[in-house]
């Protein structure tokens, strides 16, 4: 069977069956996250009475994602892909329950676990992008991994809006309303679950690695096995898994080898920590601007209309996030990876731009969180892409790893720093904040892209991909 499936049509039709579960998982799995990060800031702030916790939802989702990083990276580096999914949406999956759980009870500290438990999620949710261009040909790594984050559109555009009907289940369960949505969460992330289970097999990572390795063993012999395709670009020189899988001081070494390397860490973790610090505040700034100052402390997080407002617009942000993403995928492949990174971090400074000075309008803050979704997209996407094909084949998945975990850190930060910065220079001081970052970005990528052009060798990488991490 093994060697059936190393036939070209054989690998081909893994990769499709491959990226279609992943992409049901991803509609599934991605409810659970739009529902909490839409009303994550209120029960914060109505559970533990003080809205200097308004953040705390937002950051310990992303310090959560960022904590597990490493660790779902090492096993899915041990064990493969569908382990490290799995085990991910499964810890979702309990977050849901206990979040439930704090509603009924009233009980804070249930709500902070419960947020931890959907930030592993979250983590297994960005590495399945990864799992996408195990077998995917090097031309088409972009749009295959765009392919998978656009799946989340579906799960995680209709979570935010899961709050209305979500408050009928909840009464038709005997819960509190607000509970609706998330039991609605629970039920997307165990079909995610079962999606993946069953049906990702085989595991395209360990698949990858078996060509590889008779690939290895053939020219070794001086022979060439017929019928077998060309390793995937990015599989090349990967003969077994290495040893020390999760390594963060591995991972970092692997970085720090390029320049290119750390222009593409930089930009997925500053993007990451621009978009989760405005965005972790919008629903308080426009539950705020909606139903007036102080409604926060008023027990206004059950109000239908202010919860519609804040649902559609992070509906809306969250399609600006992903709905775009084959796009980004395509002007990734097509434009290069640094020329998209800049496209991003332009989109992401004139979001804070739109947003900050707009904060007064309910649309101008709409159409701010689309253009961060965007910006967040393209920088990403190319990131990611950029970051693959810029370190040594061997380390790539730690540092995929690594990636993840600092991208997650960062948006930790954003969103304890968040509710500080919105406390004491307002919505408009906080946007501004998050355009400083993205300016650094920008700065950065732009004397890359000069020094580049300037020096064909310039940006040259590691790998088997360096041509086309160069571009």
């Amino acid at each position: 069977m093994a060697r059936i499936l190393m036939t070209e049509n054989g690998v081909r039709q893994v990769q499709r069956r491959t990226v279609v579960l992943l992409s049901a998982a991803q509609v599934f799995g991605g409810i659970g996250t739009g529902a909490t990060v839409s009303i994550g800031s209120i029960l914060a702030v109505e559970l533990s009475g003080s809205s200097v916790w308004a953040g705390a939802v937002a950051t310990v989702m992303t310090l959560g994602a960022a904590l597990t990083a490493l660790p779902l990276a090492s096993l899915a580096d041990r064990r493969g892909r569908r382990a490290g999914q799995v085990t991910g949406l499964s810890a979702a999956l309990a977050g849901t329950v206990l979040i439930v759980l704090s509603i009924v009870s009233g009980l804070f500290v249930l709500l902070v676990l419960g947020a931890v438990g959907i930030g592993v999620g979250t983590a297994a949710s960005l590495q399945a992008r990864f799992a996408a261009v195990d077998l995917a040909d090097a031309e088409h790594r972009g749009r295959a991994l765009s392919a998978v984050v656009w799946a989340v559109t579906v799960g995680a555009v209709a979570g935010p809006n899961l709050i209305q009907p979500g408050t009928v289940v909840g009464l038709a369960l005997g819960l509190p309303p607000v509970a609706g949505p998330f039991v609605i969460s629970a039920a997307g992330l165990l079909l995610a679950i079962v999606l993946l289970f069953a049906g990702l097999r085989p595991d395209p990572l360990l698949l990858a690695r078996e060509i590889a390795a008779q690939e290895t063993a053939d020219h070794t012999a001086g022979g060439k096995t017929p019928g077998k395709p060309p390793t995937p670009a990015n599989q090349r020189g990967a003969t077994a898994r290495t040893a020390g899988g999760g390594s963060l001081v591995r991972g970092l070494r692997a970085i720090r080898q390029s320049r290119a390397s750390w222009l593409a860490l930089a930009a997925v973790v500053g993007a990451h920590a621009v978009m989760v610090g405005v965005m972790s505040m919008t629903p308080l700034h426009l539950q705020e601007l909606v139903a007036g100052p102080g409604s926060s402390h008023a027990g206004h997080a059950s109000s239908g209309d202010v919860l519609v407002i804040i649902g559609f617009t992070i509906s809306l942000h969250i399609a600006g996030m992903f709905a775009l993403s084959p796009v980004m995928g395509w002007l990734t492949d097509k434009a290069g990876r640094t020329e998209t990174i800049i496209i991003g971090f332009t989109t992401l400074i004139a979001a804070v731009a739109v947003a900050g000075f707009g904060q007064t309008s309910t649309v101008a803050v709409a159409v701010g969180l689309v253009l961060l979704g965007m910006g967040w997209s393209a920088a990403t996407i190319s990131g990611s892409t950029l970051l693959a094909e810029s370190v040594p084949q061997e380390s790539r998945v730690v540092v995929q790893g690594v990636s993840d975990m600092l991208m997650g850190a960062a948006g930790a930060v954003g969103g304890a720093t968040s509710g500080l910065i919105l406390s004491w220079a307002g919505y408009l001081g906080l946007n501004m904040a998050g355009g400083l970052v993205g300016a650094a970005v920008l700065t950065a990528a732009v004397v890359v892209l000069v020094a580049r052009r300037r020096s064909p060798t310039a940006g040259t990488t590691t790998g088997s991909a360096a041509g086309s991490a160069a571009r």
